[in-house]
């Protein structure tokens, strides 16, 4: 089954991504995995903190793809597979491609204004040749309708 790897965090244009892969999975008779990545932790001194912290960007990070999920299923009833990973975002997402050969492409989105993130920026970059898919860049201005036509 082509299924689309999408990367999303709280900014918009991984909303913009989201729709843009569901749209294409639902019309190719595909899937979307949704993964929200949590960049490692930094080293604190005091244990009980550091686990704090790292348990409040678990908790944001599956709060975030619940909703992104169930903001899916209503729009497209499509049930994405969901993935947190914790770890350097590039890193992560390289072995998550490898790990599925089935991964039909990889979906990000652009931001609207500014220089692209970091994801954006490697894997249209440096790795661009290297991938075993496609790398799909969503611009983040566009509007739901156009991402409706385009998909």
């Amino acid at each position: 089954m082509r299924t689309y790897l999408v990367v999303i965090d709280d900014n918009d244009e991984s909303r913009v991504a989201l729709r843009f892969a569901a749209r294409r999975a639902a019309k190719t008779g595909g899937a979307v995995e949704i993964v929200a990545l949590i960049p490692p932790p930094e080293f604190v001194q005091w244990g009980g903190v550091q686990a704090a912290m790292e348990e409040e960007a678990r908790l944001r990070a599956d709060a975030l793809v619940a909703q992104a999920a169930g903001e899916l299923i209503e729009e497209t009833g499509l049930r994405p597979s969901i993935t947190v990973k914790v770890g350097e975002p590039v890193a992560s997402v390289r072995n998550m491609l490898a790990e599925r050969p089935d991964t039909a492409a990889l979906v990000l989105g652009a931001a609207a204004t500014g220089a692209p993130g970091p994801l954006v920026a490697h894997f249209s970059g440096q790795d661009a040749g290297k991938l075993p898919c496609p790398v799909m860049i969503i611009p983040g201005s566009l509007s739901d309708e156009a991402l409706d036509r385009l998909s």
